[in-house]
């Protein structure tokens, strides 16, 4: 019930997170007629986006990777006019990649996700047997140490403020103190960085992309059970979204605002 219902797929379906995307695709500027792997590709909406940008995409094979097999066949779904392209879906764990993958490829895409994986050494040091010499390594992450301006401090101490206050006074809960999920377990820019170069790539660029979120994703995500889980740890997934949500409501509602910024950090390396 947890994968079906409290999944990323409603926050990453908002406009402004399709932008996001497209600007990562577009920093990345990948050649067209090789291969590329959209590692944790879930639904297929990142793949998608991926497709849009490809002139001719019957030239690229595009590699879908993902551990849920459910996520995946929504991908089959979700994808199933793009008649003029190829596309091939791979269910695999993302630490596992170059098992699943033999031929070499010339990309891998892993979309705000790499903050999930433990050991990201090992994660990486395998995106890097799956890449020919040359062949670009692209992502992105929200979760890292740097995300939240100065400026938007307040929204998230009176939104956390009132969605905890909610809990207690209309469920009679309380958060329990817990190890923190493995997205709070955040690298700052400088150790993502050296984390790809000793890793076998050489960064070409680095970017801090400020995103403008409105209300509807600051409810998105409140229904999304890792973002839960970090606020909220310990309360059962129903009561702990609904008092984030009606927090993120009263907060936007008080502050006059109809958007925060949240900084997505961009990178693209090349396999040297």
């Amino acid at each position: 019930m947890t994968e079906q219902k409290y999944t990323f797929t409603k926050f990453s379906s908002n406009p402004f997170y399709e932008e996001i995307t497209d600007r990562l695709i577009q920093l990345a500027d990948i050649q067209e007629g090789g291969r590329i792997i959209d590692l944790a590709c879930g639904t297929g909406l990142v793949t998608k986006r991926i497709m849009a940008h490809l002139t001719d995409a019957r030239d690229t094979m595009i590699i879908g990777v993902d551990h849920s097999a459910s996520a995946l066949r929504e991908a089959v779904v979700e994808l199933k006019d793009a008649k003029n392209s190829a596309v091939v879906f791979v269910e695999s764990q993302v630490e596992q990649l170059s098992e699943a993958i033999k031929e070499k490829v010339d990309a891998v895409f892993y979309c705000n996700a790499i903050h999930y994986v433990p050991d990201k050494d090992t994660l990486i040091q395998d995106i890097a047997q799956t890449i020919k010499p040359g062949g670009k390594f692209v992502f992105n992450t929200s979760f890292y140490d740097g995300p939240v301006p100065e400026s938007t401090l307040a929204f998230y101490r009176k939104w956390m403020f009132k969605a905890h206050r909610i809990l207690n006074k209309e469920y009679g809960l309380r958060a329990q103190k817990s190890e923190k999920v493995e997205s709070r377990r955040q690298l700052n820019v400088k150790q993502y960085r050296e984390l790809v170069e000793r890793n076998g790539f050489q960064i070409l660029k680095e970017k801090i992309d400020p995103v403008k979120v409105p209300l509807q994703g600051w409810i998105d995500i409140s229904k999304f059970s890792d973002f839960i889980e970090g606020s909220m740890p310990g309360v059962p997934f129903d009561k702990a979204s609904a008092a984030l949500r009606k927090a993120a409501r009263q907060t936007f509602e008080e502050m006059k605002i109809t958007y925060t910024v949240r900084n997505w950090l961009d990178i693209v390396a090349v396999r040297v």
